[in-house]
């Protein structure tokens, strides 16, 4: 791995790090991010996501929707989500790659938000498949 890399690979960590530390101290994320089992070990598959997502490495070889799907979380968890994720990319990363981050998580939100919620309520609001 070349220096620009491995400098932008620690970038990478540090958002994801700083970021569920803001997530974790969040009135409204804190409890989905507490809720996260073997949280180091999350931690380190989500540098691993973003390291592929931003770098086109190949250590992340999963699927991200399917352990979302089972979380309690509703659409205004989504907006704080890209608030907190937005401010801190552009704190860690370079300006392009944090713009190109930014880019990707918006995108992924929405397809998580069409998957999570493709009904609609009376009123308008997105709302979950029922279970069971």
């Amino acid at each position: 791995m070349d220096q620009q890399a491995e400098t932008l690979e620690t970038a990478i960590a540090r958002l994801v790090r700083r970021f569920y530390a803001k997530g974790d101290a969040d009135e409204l994320l804190g409890p989905v991010f507490r809720a996260i089992p073997a949280f180091d070990e999350h931690i380190d598959v989500i540098v691993d996501f973003w390291s592929r997502q931003l770098l086109g490495t190949d250590r992340y070889q999963g699927r991200p929707f399917p352990p979302h799907w089972k979380l309690d979380i509703e659409p205004e968890h989504f907006d704080r989500w890209m608030a907190l994720f937005s401010e801190t990319a552009r704190e860690e990363l370079p300006e392009d790659l944090a713009e190109q981050a930014i880019t990707k998580a918006g995108h992924m939100a929405t397809a998580f938000q069409a998957g999570m919620f493709p009904l609609k309520s009376p009123d308008g609001r997105p709302m979950k498949l029922p279970r069971g």
